[in-house]
């Protein structure tokens, strides 16, 4: 369908109340993965902690919050944002990776499926709208979109609800030092069906990779490194190291493969929204791919960050970041129609994606 764009027309985020800090963290023991502890004094972990990521403070959801439920929240408010009636979507897609985990336990439950749980919470009695979910790491609101773009192109949807939550506070383990990156959080879209004759706005290309192989267990549920921990308990493991260098080599290959498939330039794109984990990363990210350019300055100004007041929620960072941009509620960064911008993102699997948009 080469005349219809597949265009975002409504945002929504759910940004918990409860904040953390990182003062917070400096009465705590941390463990490594030998599980002996580490001899640095937690005041110097966390200082050195918050150089390397940029991270202040986190979101962590109420006791009775659950990950579905502030993805209905941040639905609710993507629609009517969009002014559309929810019984006309086509699709919910909810990207997450651990399903809703109740408070205190680490056990997950995904069934119904989240997408369902968002579908009954909004009401919405259309056989037709089909609700499911999507697990592609952090990369998965991301990867959500693009397949409601593939939908809306093949002509089978004309809108899509595109969801990325996660209650991340629920699954790590307090004696590791990584447990300070994650957080809690939703954020929404809905995607439609436009004719050229509309709009100009739209997506223009994407690109996804997937390296399984050598890479696939660089993020993993894993025992506690605290000494004598059951191993029958499992949490979120990250392989900080590994993750950084696979990703400082290849998400800027694939954000330029991105921009090659529609013909633009680095220098075309007004900004810049990629995975809030690491803010030292992101900036490598965009340094490299203004390299692969043969350019060696960045505007100071082209790379929206939300990470040190709300941490890493995985697929909630992006569409919460894009959310607090369009409603202009995060500094001096705007948006004008026209504007190309572009999504990126890495995470478990390992998995990449990236997507060109025109506002």
């Amino acid at each position: 369908m080469p005349n219809i764009r597949t265009v975002i027309t409504g945002t929504g985020s759910y940004i918990p109340p409860n904040i953390k800090t990182n003062q917070d963290f400096v009465n705590q023991d941390f463990y490594g993965e030998d599980h002996e502890k580490i001899p640095a004094g937690p005041h110097e972990i966390v200082e050195k902690f918050r150089d390397i990521t940029g991270i202040e403070e986190r979101r962590y959801s109420d006791s009775g919050m659950n990950t579905s439920d502030m993805a209905a929240i941040a639905a609710r408010r993507a629609i009517e944002d969009a002014g559309v009636d929810p019984e006309t979507l086509d699709q919910i897609i909810v990207a997450h990776n651990f399903g809703n985990v109740n408070k205190d336990t680490i056990q997950s439950d995904a069934l119904p499926a989240l997408a369902s749980r968002v579908k009954q919470s909004l009401g919405i009695r259309n056989p037709g709208c089909i609700a499911y979910d999507i697990l592609f790491g952090c990369p998965g609101w991301i990867q959500g979109v693009i397949q409601a773009d593939a939908y809306i192109k093949s002509g089978m949807a004309k809108k899509c609800l595109v969801i990325g939550a996660e209650t991340l506070s629920r699954v790590i383990d307090i004696y590791d030092r990584d447990s300070m990156i994650f957080s809690d959080g939703a954020g929404a879209t809905v995607i439609e069906a436009l004719s050229a004759e509309e709009t100009h706005s739209g997506i223009l290309s994407v690109s996804a990779q997937s390296h399984c192989v050598d890479e696939a267990f660089y993020l993993h549920f894993g025992k506690s490194y605290f000494p004598g921990a059951d191993p029958d308990i499992r949490f979120m493991k990250m392989k900080g190291r590994k993750v950084y260098e696979y990703a400082i080599k290849n998400v800027p290959l694939a954000m330029k493969d991105c921009l090659d498939k529609c013909g633009l330039q680095v220098t075309d794109v007004k900004k810049f929204f990629l995975h809030q984990a690491n803010e030292k990363m992101d900036e490598g990210f965009v340094k490299a791919l203004y390299k692969l350019y043969g350019l060696r300055e960045v505007p100071s100004d082209i790379m929206p960050m939300s990470i040190h007041k709300f941490g890493n929620s995985s697929v909630a960072t992006i569409p919460t970041l894009y959310d607090l941009v369009k409603h202009e509620q995060l500094g001096s960064h705007e948006l004008e129609p026209g504007d190309v911008i572009l999504f990126a993102s890495v995470g478990a699997g390992m998995n990449i994606n990236a997507i060109c948009y025109r506002v």
